[in-house]
C-alpha cells in the first residue's frame, strides 16, 4: 500500500516581498534625508581634534565680515539676544553651536558667549577636523 502525502513542501523563495521592503526603506530614507537642515552658511572653521557629544538646538554663525546669523537668518548683533530668547526660551540645558570663521577677532566671539552666559545657554564652538 503506497501512501502519498497531500501537502508538498515548496522549497522556492519569493523575493517580491523582500523587494517591496527594500523600496519602502529607500523611500523612507530619501524623505528623511531631505528633512535634515544643514548649516547653509559656508564658513572656514578653525581646526580641532576634539569632539563633543552634545546636540545643539540651534546655531549662531559669524562670518568674516562680521555678519551674524541665527541658523540661516541674518540678524543684527543688537537683536541677537532677543532673537535667541524668542527662539529658545528659558529651557534648561540648551546648547547652541557657535560657528565662527577662522579669521574673526576673538572679541566678536566673546560678545556672543556673553549673551549665552547671561541667558544660561551652553555654547559649543564648531570646528573642522584636523588633517
Amino acid at each position: 500500500m503506497a501512501l502519498k502525502t497531500r501537502n508538498k513542501l515548496k522549497s522556492d523563495f519569493s523575493m517580491a516581498s523582500m523587494t517591496d521592503i527594500v523600496f519602502l526603506l529607500l523611500i523612507f530614507f530619501m524623505i528623511t534625508s531631505t528633512l535634515v537642515n544643514p548649516n547653509a552658511i559656508k564658513l572656514l572653521l578653525p581646526q580641532s581634534t576634539n569632539q563633543t557629544a552634545a546636540k545643539p538646538i540651534t546655531t549662531v554663525s559669524i562670518t568674516q565680515d562680521l555678519k551674524y546669523f541665527v541658523e540661516t537668518k541674518r540678524v543684527d548683533f543688537d537683536e541677537l539676544e532677543q532673537t535667541l530668547q524668542e527662539k529658545l526660551g528659558q529651557e534648561p540645558d540648551i546648547y547652541i553651536s557657535l560657528h565662527v570663521e577662522e579669521n574673526v577677532p576673538v572679541k566678536e566671539m566673546v560678545k556672543v558667549m556673553n549673551i549665552a552666559k547671561r541667558n544660561n545657554y551652553k555654547m559649543i564652538l564648531a570646528t573642522r577636523p584636523e588633517k
